[in-house]
């Protein structure tokens, strides 16, 4: 486990190597860790390496609400696909501009609530949908330097997504129906159609 993780880390600081800015893709379905993997890999890179979750850019309550897209939340369409592809384009050319975060306590998005330091000049972006072939979501493939892309067998992915309902207070039948109504139908979104990375690693990184 720790020397795929390593070796992923050596090959991104190689990818570094006389960059002035390195854009690292890291998807995979909802469950599949893609945040522990993120965060790890900027942990070990160092001070130079930052996360920036996706999930900023969902659209808000009210909007879902109105385009009765609520019980979808987390699906392709229910994020800003235009707004993140431009938030991307921005960090590609070396700028760094704030960007929103996603409050899940409050189940909402901050405006602006991120923002790059100083230091950062290797961004580990992360999302269901970075590798997505659909439109918009191509278009991100332009601006990364390096994909990776996190393999979980579904039956895991299941037990997963409803222990994370289950940590939200809902009863087991109720958390079972809220993972396979929802968040499968994403992941299998993902799996399927998602283009190849340039690094797959298993979930046990």
């Amino acid at each position: 486990m720790e020397s795929r993780l390593n070796a992923l880390v050596a090959k991104i600081r190689t990818a570094a190597e006389g960059q002035e800015r390195l854009l690292v893709a890291v998807a995979g379905p909802p469950g599949a860790g893609k945040s522990t993997l993120a965060e790890a890999l900027a942990d070990q890179i160092g001070p130079e390496a930052q996360v920036i979750p996706m999930d900023g850019f969902h659209r808000d309550n009210d909007w879902l609400i109105a385009h009765t897209l609520l019980a979808r939340k987390g699906a392709p369409e229910t994020f800003d696909a235009a707004a993140f592809l431009h938030l991307i384009k921005r960090f590609s050319k070396g700028e760094s501009p704030r960007f929103p975060l996603f409050d899940r306590a409050g189940d909402c998005t901050v405006p602006e609530a991120g923002g790059l330091s100083e230091a950062t000049r290797i961004l580990v972006i992360e999302g269901n949908y970075l590798l997505l072939d659909r439109p918009i979501w191509r278009d991100l493939a332009a601006f990364w330097d390096m994909t990776v892309f996190i393999d979980v067998p579904k039956p895991e992915l299941e037990r997963r997504l409803i222990a994370r309902w289950l940590d939200h207070g809902l009863d087991p039948d109720a958390a079972r129906v809220r993972a396979q109504s929802n968040d499968l139908i994403n992941a299998d979104t993902v799996i399927a159609q998602s283009t190849t990375a340039d690094w797959t690693i298993s979930s046990d990184f």
